[in-house]
């Protein structure tokens, strides 16, 4: 199993604040389009999120440089650690190869029909493998 591409984001004005770059909030909304994205290219496209899904425990962000409007950043992810029920995965939006912004995310796998932790699945594990950082 490959990694995906990076995740390229459309800066939208609706992200932009006073200051003319994109708002700190919007950010973690980045984060979690990219986790979509890297997961709808490595988990089968009828993967159960209620039965073997994932709850965001923490985020950490941090900013280095301003994104702007006119500019087109990419997201790269990759899997930081690995537990028995939870990973964290690392974030570079990068615009022309520079980081501009890096952040993590902690995970928990859960069962909402069961409303409780669970063990990583095997499919999942295995596609977090293929994101590890090298």
């Amino acid at each position: 199993m490959t990694a995906p591409s990076p995740f390229e984001i459309q800066v939208r004005f609706s992200d932009i604040d006073v200051m003319q770059h994109v708002n700190n909030s919007i950010y973690l909304s980045y984060f979690e389009m990219t986790r979509v994205h890297y997961f709808s290219k490595l988990l089968s496209h009828d993967w159960d999120y209620n039965k073997d899904g994932f709850l965001l425990a923490r985020n950490e962000v941090d900013y280095i440089l301003p994104v702007l409007l006119t500019d087109k950043p990419k997201i790269i992810m990759k899997t930081e650690k690995i537990g028995n029920k939870s990973f964290t995965l690392s974030y570079e939006i990068q615009v022309d190869g520079v980081i501009y912004t890096k952040g993590i995310s902690v995970m928990v796998c859960f069962d909402s029909a069961q409303n409780s932790s669970i063990p990583i699945p095997a499919k999942m594990r295995e596609a977090l493998q293929a994101l590890v950082a090298e």
